[in-house]
């Protein structure tokens, strides 16, 4: 498999939620490759997203949103999960894409026992699941998703036609106001997808 390139994390941040989907995340641990497909995705966009970390402007904990489209922002939220996103966009721009789900095709005994032996199912279908299933941290935030010679980054796979593609308003925004609560911007694959691949 090949990294997707740079070049790919440097478009508009609701384009490259789009495109990750039937993209490949992989961590390296211990020297197994552990990962499976995107199958789906949340967009963060700028100081004016109400949604997005960068609404309070850049701090020491989102100074990574700042950062040049391709590294990894892994953060920590509710005192007890780490959820890993793709940066976006050029420097100082702040945008990033949120791994909600993938599913799990590498690794496959190592994210079951870190998943406590929950059902398969339920192995990789959040983003603090993945985290746990990944064992991804704190540690590789800042990560080369361009670069597979590091712990963490992200592949090419096969891109997944349209007609499979569903969007929703993100999940979990709680008192978010519109406009920025009820945009379109979660993204991910049909039922039928799954079934198939």
């Amino acid at each position: 498999m090949t990294c997707l390139p740079k070049s790919f994390y440097h478009d508009e941040v609701t384009l490259v939620a789009r495109r990750l989907l039937g993209m490949r995340l992989i961590r390296k641990l211990e020297g197994v490759r552990t990962g499976g497909i995107i199958v789906e995705t949340e967009a963060y966009r700028g100081e004016e997203d109400l949604a997005c970390h960068a609404r309070v402007g850049k701090t020491k904990r989102n100074a990574m949103l700042y950062e040049d489209g391709g590294k990894a922002y892994v953060y920590f939220t509710y005192g007890m999960h780490w959820l890993v996103n793709a940066v976006t966009g050029e420097v100082g721009f702040p945008a990033a894409v949120l791994i909600r789900a993938i599913l799990p095709l590498e690794g496959l005994d190592g994210i079951q026992a870190r998943r406590n032996n929950r059902p398969q199912s339920e192995w990789c279908d959040g983003p603090a699941k993945i985290c746990q299933a990944l064992a991804i941290d704190g540690k590789l935030s800042g990560s080369l998703l361009y670069q597979e010679n590091g712990e963490l980054w992200i592949e090419e796979g096969e891109p997944v036609a349209d007609n499979l593609v569903k969007t929703s308003p993100r999940i979990g925004l709680g008192a978010t106001p519109d406009p920025w609560k009820s945009l379109p911007w979660r993204f991910f694959v049909d039922s039928q997808y799954i079934v198939n691949t």
